[in-house]
């Protein structure tokens, strides 16, 4: 028998599989690098893998703390409009600073990606914080 579900998550989802999708490509250009110059443990000395190491690492370091903070405000009845705004910066921004940390985009990019993520953490705090004490 069918049960219906009650979805509370209509629009985090969409910034999660984005999300999602985007570790793909970061991942695969470090581990294709690695292949290619038989490189198995650490950068080997090799600072264009070292740039691909870090420009993933950063997205896995910076990325769930905001999709929770994405999540929670969705569960705590944000507007579709506050959600697609964090959602959407926190993508811009992460795609800025892998760009820039990767030597394929301009150096500009860092402290732009840089700066979307970190409004989205205090943003996205404080949404949360003034919704339940309000």
């Amino acid at each position: 028998m069918d049960m219906p579900t009650l979805s509370l998550l209509s629009v985090s989802p969409i910034y999660v599989a984005v999300l999602g999708l985007l570790w793909v490509p970061l991942t695969m250009r470090a581990a294709f690098y690695r292949i290619k110059h038989g490189i198995n443990i650490g950068d080997g000395g090799d600072a264009e893998l070292l740039r691909r190491i870090r420009g993933h690492a950063n997205f896995i370091e910076s990325v769930p703390i905001a999709l929770i903070i994405l999540i929670m405000m969705e569960v705590l009845g944000a507007s579709d409009t506050w959600l697609h705004a964090v959602g959407a910066t926190l993508v811009a921004g992460r795609v800025l600073h892998y760009l820039a940390m990767t030597e394929l985009g301009p150096f500009i990019f860092r402290p732009a990606g840089m700066v979307a993520t970190n409004l989205v953490y205090l943003v996205g705090s404080v949404w949360i914080l003034v919704d339940l004490f309000a």
